[in-house]
């Protein structure tokens, strides 16, 4: 598809942003805090993607390429002062569960997105393109412009501060 996108083949494109749009909005959504944010931002990187299509190399990772793009985007849409933040929605899916458990699994999601949504910033986006967008290390390096060694850091660290978080929260184990 990008190789016909390139080519100028506007349904080639369409069908790249459908496949990539929820998951890039997703991922901007829990670094923003904003749903229209996150939407102008998604948006945006795909304008700058179209625009940028040129002098992607196709048989690298595209996924990656654009999720690069977003970040530059969020970068300079945060130095210009365009980011506002707003609590994570407090509606959750709904599961098969009775009254106590599903409260239960509100509060825990409740908990965790708090959390997450507490980590530095650079923490926070390299935990969620790896947990959410399961990218590999070297590909959240390449999102976030760092090392490898960064970002497996950042991720590791990230995970070490919901943790420490999180502990009164969990359950002991039952031995």
């Amino acid at each position: 598809m990008v190789a016909k996108a390139q080519q100028g083949e506007r349904p080639a494109f369409a069908v790249l942003v459908e496949a990539y749009w929820d998951r890039l909005y997703r991922w901007l959504y829990h670094v923003t805090h904003d749903r229209h944010t996150a939407e102008d931002l998604t948006q945006e990187s795909f304008l700058k993607a179209l625009g940028a299509l040129d002098s992607f190399q196709v048989g690298t990772n595209f996924q990656a390429w654009l999720f690069r793009i977003a970040h530059n985007t969020l970068v300079n849409a945060t130095r210009a002062g365009r980011r506002n933040k707003q609590a994570f929605p407090e509606q959750l899916p709904a599961f098969s569960q009775g009254p106590l458990e599903l409260a239960m699994t509100r509060e825990a999601m409740q908990h965790l997105t708090r959390a997450v949504g507490r980590l530095p910033h650079e923490f926070r986006a390299a935990f969620l393109l790896r947990v959410e967008e399961d990218l590999s290390f070297r590909e959240i390096a390449d999102v976030l412009g760092t090392t490898e060694d960064t970002a497996r850091w950042r991720v590791f660290k990230a995970r070490k501060k919901l943790l420490e978080v999180l502990s009164p929260h969990l359950e002991p184990e039952v031995s």
